[in-house]
């Protein structure tokens, strides 16, 4: 916890992934991308599978998809909040990357597929979750360049409390936000795509 103050984090646990202890965090973000990498790769379509475009189906509730709708930019909001303020305040970059992911598919809960296609193109997604990764990386290079140590705290501290506190650890937080958001929307893709679209050739759906 002093650690922490003497740092201007006021999230000790934040300072504690982020700056006493960054290169784990960055071993267990890196173990997240393997891991959506592998479900992409045994989740493919297989020589006896092909693609299946679902038709668009009304049979949805109106209440559920109301409340979908209603809760979507909510959830996201509650998403994107940790992440931004995970320096600050419990939460961060992995828990705000998951309910972002989690909120996006609430399109599918409302009962449409094809605008949850459109929302979220698994390429994009695929190529964010890389630059959140390499984002991290890339701030501990600059750290070991300039103060000879791979993922030193180099930025300003700031006052604590303050958004722009904490040097490096609201952007390593960030980078984490991008890369399991991303990540786990990949993920959620794979699975999703294999239940709804993907079907065994000359198979009747």
């Amino acid at each position: 916890m002093a650690e922490a103050l003497s740092r201007a984090t006021g999230n000790a646990v934040a300072s504690v992934n982020f700056d006493q202890r960054a290169l784990d965090t960055l071993v267990e973000e890196t173990i997240l991308l393997a891991s959506v990498t592998g479900v992409m790769t045994q989740l493919r379509p297989a020589v006896e599978e092909r693609e299946y475009r679902p038709p668009q189906h009304d049979t949805v509730l109106d209440a559920t998809r109301l409340v979908g709708y209603l809760m979507l930019p909510v959830t996201m909001a509650l998403g994107l909040d940790p992440i931004v303020h995970g320096h600050l305040t419990p939460g961060g970059g992995f828990q705000g990357g998951v309910v972002l992911a989690a909120g996006l598919h609430l399109l599918y809960v409302t009962g449409s597929f094809r605008a949850l296609d459109r929302m979220r193109p698994v390429n994009v997604f695929d190529i964010g979750e890389a630059l959140g990764a390499a984002g991290f990386v890339v701030i501990g290079l600059v750290g070991l360049l300039v103060g000879a140590v791979f993922l030193r705290n180099l930025l300003p501290i700031g006052t604590l409390g303050n958004l722009f506190s904490g040097g490096s650890v609201a952007l390593l937080n960030v980078a984490v936000g991008v890369e399991v958001a991303c990540g786990m929307t990949v993920l959620l893709a794979q699975f999703l795509a294999q239940e709804i679209t993907i079907v065994t050739k000359g198979a009747p759906r």
